[in-house]
């Protein structure tokens, strides 16, 4: 059997399109991860238990060409008001998170202050 460029052209796409869906995959479990960290450290729940990916871009760094994924997902402080958290990873590692304020509690209490803004790594 011999192997032709075509071939070989078709099988390093094979490869390449699988190491793209494992890397992707481990992104999301990261991302999960990360947005339950700054759940529970803001003291507020994570709806569905899931992210969801919002866009992908490359992106030239000091140390080469990274993959920059952008996920979103709900939080709630009450377990009916939904708000938004949103997170960037670059490569595998956390570059940005912000948690939606809750514009709902002007006079301070538990949640002043406690959801927002950004959280760096």
């Amino acid at each position: 059997m011999s192997l032709t460029i075509d071939s070989l052209g078709a099988l390093l796409v094979v490869l390449l399109v699988s190491w793209l869906w494992l890397n992707t995959l481990r992104a999301r479990e990261l991302a999960l991860a990360q947005a339950r960290r700054a759940c529970q450290r803001a003291d507020v729940q994570l709806l569905d238990q899931a992210v969801a990916l919002r866009g992908m871009a490359l992106v030239w760094t000091p140390r080469g060409v990274r993959l920059r994924r952008r996920y979103r997902f709900e939080f709630s402080s009450d377990g009916v008001e939904r708000r938004t958290g949103q997170l960037a990873l670059l490569g595998l590692r956390l570059e940005s998170l912000w948690l939606e304020p809750d514009d709902t509690n002007p006079d301070g209490g538990p949640d002043d202050g406690a959801a927002r803004g950004r959280f760096e790594p």
